[in-house]
Protein backbone atom coordinates (compact mmCIF):
# COMPACT_ATOMS: atom_id res chain seq x y z
CA UNK A 1 0.00 0.00 0.00
CA UNK A 2 1.06 3.21 -0.77
CA UNK A 3 2.73 5.38 2.21
CA UNK A 4 1.25 9.37 2.06
CA UNK A 5 2.69 10.20 5.28
CA UNK A 6 5.58 9.30 7.69
CA UNK A 7 6.19 11.05 11.07
CA UNK A 8 9.90 10.10 12.82
CA UNK A 9 10.56 10.83 16.07
CA UNK A 10 8.12 14.21 16.82
CA UNK A 11 8.22 16.16 20.00
CA UNK A 12 5.93 18.90 20.14
CA UNK A 13 5.76 21.79 23.14
CA UNK A 14 2.88 24.06 23.93
CA UNK A 15 3.95 26.96 25.77
CA UNK A 16 7.25 25.72 26.44
CA UNK A 17 5.43 22.52 27.98
CA UNK A 18 6.53 19.21 26.43
CA UNK A 19 3.16 17.55 25.02
CA UNK A 20 4.17 14.90 22.90
CA UNK A 21 7.83 13.46 22.46
CA UNK A 22 9.43 10.49 20.23
CA UNK A 23 6.30 9.70 18.06
CA UNK A 24 6.62 8.04 15.32
CA UNK A 25 4.27 6.48 12.75
CA UNK A 26 2.87 6.31 9.37
CA UNK A 27 -0.48 6.39 7.16
CA UNK A 28 -0.77 4.29 3.79
CA UNK A 29 -3.48 5.32 1.28
CA UNK A 30 -7.01 3.67 2.45
CA UNK A 31 -5.91 3.84 5.91
CA UNK A 32 -8.65 4.97 8.50
CA UNK A 33 -6.21 6.45 11.55
CA UNK A 34 -7.74 7.17 14.86
CA UNK A 35 -6.11 9.43 17.23
CA UNK A 36 -7.62 9.59 20.59
CA UNK A 37 -6.13 10.13 24.03
CA UNK A 38 -6.70 11.99 27.33
CA UNK A 39 -7.50 15.51 27.53
CA UNK A 40 -4.22 17.71 27.39
CA UNK A 41 -2.33 14.57 25.59
CA UNK A 42 -1.39 16.54 22.46
CA UNK A 43 -3.88 15.79 19.79
CA UNK A 44 -5.06 19.28 18.66
CA UNK A 45 -1.38 19.97 18.52
CA UNK A 46 -0.36 17.00 16.51
CA UNK A 47 -3.26 18.16 13.88
CA UNK A 48 -1.78 21.43 13.23
CA UNK A 49 1.58 19.97 12.94
CA UNK A 50 -0.01 17.29 9.97
CA UNK A 51 -1.32 20.78 8.27
CA UNK A 52 1.89 22.73 8.55
CA UNK A 53 0.72 25.31 11.27
CA UNK A 54 3.05 24.09 13.92
CA UNK A 55 6.59 23.22 13.53
CA UNK A 56 7.88 19.86 15.70
CA UNK A 57 10.60 20.99 18.20
CA UNK A 58 12.32 17.58 17.03
CA UNK A 59 11.74 14.94 14.55
CA UNK A 60 10.41 15.20 10.99
CA UNK A 61 6.71 14.81 8.91
CA UNK A 62 7.35 13.55 5.29
CA UNK A 63 4.20 14.36 2.93
CA UNK A 64 4.41 12.08 -0.61
CA UNK A 65 3.97 13.98 -3.97
CA UNK A 66 0.26 12.42 -3.38
CA UNK A 67 -0.66 15.14 -0.51
CA UNK A 68 0.36 17.78 -2.82
CA UNK A 69 -1.42 21.04 -2.69
CA UNK A 70 -5.34 20.59 -3.12
CA UNK A 71 -5.29 17.11 -2.00
CA UNK A 72 -5.86 17.60 1.99
CA UNK A 73 -9.57 18.63 3.32
CA UNK A 74 -9.71 19.66 6.63
CA UNK A 75 -12.74 19.69 9.03
CA UNK A 76 -11.28 21.71 12.01
CA UNK A 77 -13.95 21.90 15.36
CA UNK A 78 -16.68 23.85 15.00
CA UNK A 79 -16.41 27.09 17.49
CA UNK A 80 -19.92 28.85 18.41
CA UNK A 81 -19.01 31.70 16.28
CA UNK A 82 -18.57 29.40 13.29
CA UNK A 83 -22.01 27.21 14.11
CA UNK A 84 -23.69 31.13 13.34
CA UNK A 85 -21.80 32.06 10.32
CA UNK A 86 -24.33 34.09 7.76
CA UNK A 87 -23.54 32.37 4.82
CA UNK A 88 -25.56 30.28 2.45
CA UNK A 89 -24.72 26.35 2.31
CA UNK A 90 -23.68 26.82 -1.14
CA UNK A 91 -20.95 29.34 0.00
CA UNK A 92 -19.72 27.69 2.60
CA UNK A 93 -19.14 24.36 0.63
CA UNK A 94 -17.38 25.78 -2.52
CA UNK A 95 -15.37 28.00 0.25
CA UNK A 96 -13.23 24.91 0.78
CA UNK A 97 -12.11 25.54 -3.00
CA UNK A 98 -10.24 28.97 -1.79
CA UNK A 99 -6.79 27.55 -1.58
CA UNK A 100 -7.05 26.23 -5.11
CA UNK A 101 -8.59 29.32 -6.49
CA UNK A 102 -4.62 31.54 -6.86
CA UNK A 103 -5.43 34.74 -7.63
CA UNK A 104 -8.31 34.28 -9.72
CA UNK A 105 -10.94 36.55 -8.55
CA UNK A 106 -13.97 34.19 -9.52
CA UNK A 107 -14.38 30.36 -8.80
CA UNK A 108 -14.02 28.64 -11.78
CA UNK A 109 -16.49 26.58 -13.75
CA UNK A 110 -14.45 23.05 -12.11
CA UNK A 111 -14.51 24.64 -8.76
CA UNK A 112 -18.43 25.20 -9.08
CA UNK A 113 -18.65 21.47 -10.41
CA UNK A 114 -17.04 19.92 -7.52
CA UNK A 115 -18.80 21.55 -5.07
CA UNK A 116 -21.82 20.69 -6.73
CA UNK A 117 -20.63 17.22 -7.02
CA UNK A 118 -19.80 17.07 -3.29
CA UNK A 119 -23.06 18.85 -2.29
CA UNK A 120 -24.69 15.50 -3.82
CA UNK A 121 -22.04 13.54 -2.39
CA UNK A 122 -22.95 14.16 1.44
CA UNK A 123 -26.54 14.24 0.58
CA UNK A 124 -27.27 18.35 1.50
CA UNK A 125 -28.83 19.41 -2.52
CA UNK A 126 -31.99 19.87 -0.92
CA UNK A 127 -30.29 22.50 1.65
CA UNK A 128 -28.34 24.08 -1.05
CA UNK A 129 -30.17 27.56 -0.48
CA UNK A 130 -30.52 27.71 3.16
CA UNK A 131 -28.79 29.84 5.47
CA UNK A 132 -25.62 27.71 7.32
CA UNK A 133 -26.68 29.17 10.70
CA UNK A 134 -30.21 27.81 10.27
CA UNK A 135 -28.85 24.40 9.94
CA UNK A 136 -29.46 21.42 12.79
CA UNK A 137 -25.77 20.07 13.92
CA UNK A 138 -26.06 16.95 12.03
CA UNK A 139 -26.38 18.39 9.17
CA UNK A 140 -23.88 21.60 9.62
CA UNK A 141 -21.32 18.82 9.98
CA UNK A 142 -22.45 17.55 6.32
CA UNK A 143 -22.00 20.53 5.15
CA UNK A 144 -18.42 21.18 6.94
CA UNK A 145 -17.24 17.77 5.75
CA UNK A 146 -18.22 18.56 1.91
CA UNK A 147 -16.31 21.67 2.07
CA UNK A 148 -13.45 19.60 3.37
CA UNK A 149 -13.88 17.09 -0.16
CA UNK A 150 -14.08 20.11 -2.09
CA UNK A 151 -10.29 21.38 -0.38
CA UNK A 152 -8.99 18.01 -1.26
CA UNK A 153 -10.35 14.39 -1.16
CA UNK A 154 -6.90 12.26 -1.10
CA UNK A 155 -7.00 12.42 2.80
CA UNK A 156 -9.35 13.76 5.17
CA UNK A 157 -8.31 15.21 8.70
CA UNK A 158 -11.31 15.34 11.04
CA UNK A 159 -10.86 16.89 14.10
CA UNK A 160 -13.55 15.66 16.96
CA UNK A 161 -16.61 15.75 13.90
CA UNK A 162 -19.08 14.61 16.11
CA UNK A 163 -18.92 16.64 18.70
CA UNK A 164 -22.05 18.07 20.26
CA UNK A 165 -24.20 15.29 17.88
CA UNK A 166 -26.82 13.32 19.48
CA UNK A 167 -26.23 9.76 19.20
CA UNK A 168 -28.45 8.40 16.02
CA UNK A 169 -26.85 11.31 14.11
CA UNK A 170 -23.43 10.81 15.83
CA UNK A 171 -23.61 7.34 14.50
CA UNK A 172 -24.94 8.50 11.07
CA UNK A 173 -21.71 10.28 10.16
CA UNK A 174 -19.72 7.67 11.64
CA UNK A 175 -21.10 5.46 9.10
CA UNK A 176 -20.67 8.70 6.34
CA UNK A 177 -17.16 9.11 6.79
CA UNK A 178 -16.70 5.00 6.93
CA UNK A 179 -18.31 4.75 3.63
CA UNK A 180 -15.82 7.65 2.08
CA UNK A 181 -12.94 5.25 3.74
CA UNK A 182 -14.47 1.91 2.35
CA UNK A 183 -16.37 2.44 -0.71
CA UNK A 184 -14.24 5.19 -2.16
CA UNK A 185 -10.95 4.44 -0.70
CA UNK A 186 -10.40 8.24 1.03
CA UNK A 187 -7.88 8.34 3.19
CA UNK A 188 -8.98 9.60 7.01
CA UNK A 189 -7.33 10.72 10.31
CA UNK A 190 -9.78 11.59 13.13
CA UNK A 191 -9.39 12.72 16.20
CA UNK A 192 -12.18 11.14 18.98
CA UNK A 193 -12.25 10.82 22.35
CA UNK A 194 -14.55 7.94 21.68
CA UNK A 195 -12.86 5.16 21.75
CA UNK A 196 -15.43 2.52 21.70
CA UNK A 197 -16.54 3.71 17.96
CA UNK A 198 -12.48 4.10 17.11
CA UNK A 199 -12.02 0.43 17.32
CA UNK A 200 -15.24 -0.20 15.61
CA UNK A 201 -14.74 1.48 12.52
CA UNK A 202 -10.69 2.66 12.08
CA UNK A 203 -8.73 0.47 10.33
CA UNK A 204 -5.37 1.59 12.88
CA UNK A 205 -5.38 3.28 16.35
CA UNK A 206 -2.89 6.17 17.31
CA UNK A 207 -3.18 6.36 21.14
CA UNK A 208 -0.93 9.74 22.47
CA UNK A 209 0.46 9.14 25.57
CA UNK A 210 3.21 11.96 25.93
CA UNK A 211 6.21 9.76 25.21
CA UNK A 212 4.84 6.26 25.06
CA UNK A 213 2.24 6.68 22.61
CA UNK A 214 0.90 3.27 20.89
CA UNK A 215 0.52 2.74 16.84
CA UNK A 216 -0.57 -0.03 14.98
CA UNK A 217 -3.75 -1.52 13.42
CA UNK A 218 -7.16 -1.22 15.77
CA UNK A 219 -6.75 -5.69 16.18
CA UNK A 220 -3.12 -4.91 17.77
CA UNK A 221 -4.11 -2.09 19.74
CA UNK A 222 -7.10 -3.99 21.33
CA UNK A 223 -4.38 -7.11 22.60
CA UNK A 224 -2.14 -4.21 23.47
CA UNK A 225 -1.73 -3.20 26.96
CA UNK A 226 -2.44 0.30 26.50
CA UNK A 227 -5.96 -1.06 25.14
CA UNK A 228 -6.21 -3.70 27.48
CA UNK A 229 -6.02 -1.03 30.49
CA UNK A 230 -8.88 0.84 28.61
CA UNK A 231 -11.53 -1.80 27.88
CA UNK A 232 -10.90 -2.99 31.14
CA UNK A 233 -12.35 -0.06 33.13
Amino acid sequence: MEELLKCENLSFSYENTGVIKGLSFSVARGDYLCIVGENGSGKSTLVKGLLGLKSAAEGKIEKTKALGSGCIGYLPQQTPAQKDFPASVYEVVISGRLSSRGFRPFYSAKDKKIAMDNIRRLGVEDLIRRSYRDLSGGQQQRVLLARALCAGSTLLLLDEPVTGLDPIVTEEMYRLIDELNKKEGITIIMVSHDINSAVKYASHILHLKYDNSFFGTTNEYIESPMGQYFFSK
